[in-house]
Formats: C-alpha cells, sequence, structure tokens
C-alpha cells in the first residue's frame, strides 16, 4: 500500500470518531465567532485567533486581554492557568506521539481537550498507519473549531444570536465521550477513580479552583495503581476473548 492509500485509510477510520466533534465544535466555534464579533473583531479576526491560538476557553479570554491594557506578562499567566491541565495530557501522550516524525509538533499544538480524549483511548483497527490517524483526528477537529468560528464572525454582522446556555454544548460533548469510552472498557476502575477524586476535589477546593488538583490527583493515583489496573484489564480481555 503506498503512502497516499496508508493516508486516505487513515483519514477514512479517524473521521467517524470526531464526528460528535464537529457538531459541538460547530455550535461553539460560532458562538465564538459571534462574540468576537459584537466586541468589535472582524471575522479575520475569529479565522486567525480560532487558527493559530485554538485553545477554545483562553480564546474567549483572549478578547478580553485585546481589550484592556497591554499586560503581556498578565495574559502568559493568565494562559498557563487556564490551560494548565495540558502539562498533564502531554505527558500521558507521550508513548502515544512517539515515532511520529514531522507530524509531531502539529501534534502536540493541536491536541485540544477532544482530540485527547480521541487519541488516548484510540482502537485503531489494524493495517491503519497510527502516525496519520492521530494527524486526522486532530487536524479533523481543529478545522471544525476554525469553521465554527469563521462562520459566527461572518454571521454576527448581520444576525443576533441569543448565546444564553450554549457553552453547556461542550458540557454535554464530554459527557457522550465518557460515556462511549465507559461501554467500550471491560474494567471501570480508572473511570471510577477520576469520578471520585474530581467530586473530593470539588468539594475540598470549590468550583473555581478544583481542576489542576484534581488532575494532579489522578495523575498521581493512576501512576501509583498503573501496573494493577493494566493486569487488571489485561485478564478482563482475556476473559471476554476465551
Amino acid at each position: 500500500m503506498n503512502h497516499k492509500h496508508h493516508r486516505a485509510a487513515a483519514f477514512r477510520a479517524a473521521f467517524p470518531t470526531t464526528v460528535p466533534i464537529l457538531a459541538g465544535f460547530l455550535f461553539l466555534g460560532i458562538a465564538y465567532g459571534v462574540f468576537m464579533n459584537l466586541s468589535g473583531f472582524g471575522a479575520g479576526w475569529a479565522f486567525l485567533m480560532s487558527l493559530l491560538i485554538f485553545a477554545g476557553s483562553m480564546e474567549f479570554v483572549t478578547v478580553g486581554l485585546l481589550l484592556g491594557s497591554f499586560n503581556p506578562l498578565g495574559a502568559l499567566l493568565l494562559t498557563l492557568m487556564v490551560n494548565a491541565r495540558h502539562l498533564f495530557y502531554g505527558i500521558s501522550m507521550l508513548e502515544k506521539y512517539k515515532g511520529t516524525g514531522w507530524k509531531k509538533p502539529y501534534l502536540i499544538f493541536g491536541m485540544c481537550d477532544e482530540s485527547f480524549s480521541i487519541n488516548y483511548s484510540a482502537k485503531i483497527p489494524e493495517g491503519i498507519d497510527r502516525g496519520w490517524y492521530l494527524f486526522f483526528v486532530t487536524l479533523l477537529n481543529h478545522l471544525y473549531w476554525v469553521a465554527g468560528a469563521t462562520i459566527g464572525g461572518l454571521l454576527g454582522s448581520f444576525v443576533n444570536f441569543d448565546m444564553k446556555g450554549l457553552e453547556f454544548v461542550m458540557t454535554a460533548l464530554f459527557v457522550v465521550i465518557f460515556v462511549e469510552q465507559w461501554m467500550k472498557e471491560k474494567v471501570h476502575d480508572s473511570a471510577l477513580l477520576g469520578i471520585v477524586i474530581s467530586v473530593v476535589s470539588l468539594i475540598v477546593f470549590g468550583a473555581d479552583r478544583f481542576i489542576i488538583p484534581a488532575m494532579i490527583a489522578i495523575l498521581a493515583v493512576l501512576t501509583l495503581t498503573r501496573k494493577g489496573l493494566e493486569r487488571k484489564t489485561a485478564a478482563a480481555e482475556e476473559g471476554g476473548c476465551a
């Protein structure tokens, strides 16, 4: 199979997994583009920021930074705080991205929450090139966001949108991804650990500050229990195949 066929096969395998993201990103991207327009920025700004920044929540925050006083250090610290969870995503994906060659820099740049969720848990079909599969998942999700933001930027000049409640789109999307992953797995220990640790962190630290402590705790617990979880999962899979 030549390189062209490798890419085509990987695209066909990756695209269906990103369809739920397409729905979520188009709606939320349009909301972002409209928000940009209402804040005084044209569709070109929405296109460039979604293309070059590609950090959903931070892009909303960036509008306020652009409208405020010049403070690059404050912008840097705020960005690190808002997107600190990607540090944990990156650590988790070190092994997955190994050997992807020239695609690796883009995979790192384009790793959003949704691409991480798909690529980390992906069961890539036999015969599909792993690097191209990861690349197309990341690229497609990126394009969905850029398309939504650009459409919103263009429509914002002509249509008045009531965006109240639209932010729940991504929450619903993550619930769907979680349920789908739950149904795929035979052992749910890691998912249950994540839920319990997150709830405890929410109670202890509050809704505004629980994400980073929860991620640190989840990473630590899963690292300590990794071998046991792997043995249990392998045993469950062998039992299912028997």
